[in-house]
């Protein structure tokens, strides 16, 4: 027996008249009614969305508007799995508000998010529209970043096919050498094991502390006026290095194609070629550079920035006065090589103070006016603004919407499924923070 000491409940068997709807059950402002609003107003059929068939059932296929709220209110509530999901279709009343009570069997959960991977993206660019239209997105400065999320996959395979791929690549630098012996045994092993792995896409990329696994670096671009992400991808490259250009062009379509888009970016993204190529498309890039201080002898040597360089002549003065004339092109490094005339640093007397060498060598970099002018722009208060805005994003998408920074799904399509999903939660997390519920569900409710 209780104590009477205590609040007691109601008895399980006691009748009751309130509330006598599901709808009774959610206020206005809830976010169940952010969600529904949100998917309502989307044109699902135009986005290519597919419907999810239940197994073996013979019945109709759900309606893929249902089963995108289910998966934007699981993710919103570090939902992800699709077992998870179906045993919240069977006790939540959120969802089966959301729902009206359906009861999606976990396989055709499943199935939903891995038929429309590409579809759920192109949501993401609705949404981005949709807010550009209403004053959510400005479209004049766009922070880019990347980070690692964890990948499903045996470290084993992906060490095995990174292995296959390697010896693959140094049997076509050897072929065109003569007398060199090729193993095709060994060549059709390899060629097997990179048809064979399942997890294709994934390679060994370093985390935060220096552990290693199998990963994908994922890219975002962030508006600064809201900190709304306009534009995604899920890459397989282990650094930023070719990232600047692509997601600085899939920002400037996101927000509208604006004249001219200034683009910051941390010291990762430093790549003069895609630098240029930016300036070239009306993209204004704001990125530190990366370049070694010494590229001779133990680091006691004269630096490079000692060295005048003359665009006339396209040459270099070193402090002595001697000329490095123009010698080759590293395209593979994206550098022009400089050398002065051994006799001349022979006699030379900084040369014990300039290089070990015969002469001395120093490098340009082929697009260095772009590094220098992109340089320029990487002021102090332009990595706070990168900061500002990059850098929360990822800790919102790693730890409040993923729970931990690991897919669930194989492949990069996969992967690529579930950050979509999640960016479209976070952007409308952000836009009920800046909104607030009542507004936000008014703005989104189509024009009648």
């Amino acid at each position: 027996m209780r104590d009477m000491a205590f609040i007691g409940g109601e008895a399980r068997g006691q009748g009751t008249m309130f509330p006598v709807t599901l709808d009774e059950l959610i206020p206005p402002d809830h976010l169940c009614r952010v969600i529904e609003a949100f998917v309502e107003r989307m044109d699902l059929a135009a986005l290519a969305f597919v419907r999810a068939e239940p197994a073996q059932t013979g019945r109709p296929g759900y309606d893929p508007r249902d089963l995108l709220k289910l998966y934007l209110y699981g993710y919103l509530q570090q939902v992800r799995s699709s077992r998870r999901l179906e045993a919240e279709c069977r006790r939540n009343v959120e969802v089966m508000w959301l729902l009206g009570r359906l009861q999606p069997d976990h396989k055709s959960i499943a199935e939903f998010r891995r038929q429309n991977s590409a579809a759920i993206t192109e949501t993401c660019a609705a949404l981005v529209s949709w807010a550009r239209s209403v004053g959510l997105v400005r479209g004049e400065w766009v922070a880019i970043d990347g980070s690692k999320f964890q990948a499903v996959s045996s470290a084993r395979r992906v060490a095995e096919r990174e292995a296959a791929k390697r010896y693959l690549e140094r049997m076509e630098a050897t072929d065109q050498q003569e007398e060199v012996v090729i193993d095709e045994t060994a060549v059709a092993a390899a060629l097997k094991k990179l048809r064979e792995d399942p997890e294709p896409e994934a390679r060994f990329m370093h985390g935060p502390h220096g552990s290693s696994a199998p990963a994908y670096n994922v890219q975002i671009a962030v508006d600064s006026e809201h900190a709304i992400v306009v534009a995604q991808a899920v890459s397989s490259e282990a650094n930023d290095k070719r990232s600047l250009l692509p997601m600085a062009e899939a920002a400037k379509a996101a927000v509208g194609e604006p004249a001219e888009l200034h683009v910051v970016a941390d010291a990762g993204y430093s790549n003069g070629a895609q630098a240029e190529a930016c300036e070239q498309k009306g993209i204004v890039p704001h990125v530190a550079v990366q370049r070694s201080l010494n590229n001779q002898g133990d680091g006691r040597a004269l630096d490079h920035s000692q060295f005048r360089y003359d665009a006339v002549g396209d040459r270099f003065y070193c402090p002595a006065g001697q000329v490095l004339e123009r010698r080759g092109v590293k395209k593979e490094r994206s550098r022009i090589l400089y050398q002065a005339k051994a006799q001349a640093c022979e006699a030379c007397w900084l040369k014990a103070r300039c290089t070990e060498a015969r002469r001395r060598t120093v490098y340009r970099h082929l697009h260095e006016e772009a590094l220098q002018r992109m340089g320029q722009r990487a002021t102090a208060e332009a990595m706070r603004l990168r900061r500002s805005c990059a850098e929360h994003p990822f800790a919102s998408l790693k730890y409040w919407i993923f729970g931990r920074p690991r897919f669930l799904l194989r492949g990069r399509r996969g992967a690529q499924s579930e950050m979509s999903l999640a960016i479209l939660c976070y952007n409308l997390k952000r836009m009920l923070r800046v909104l607030g519920a009542t507004t936000l569900i008014e703005k989104l409710a189509p024009a009648r």
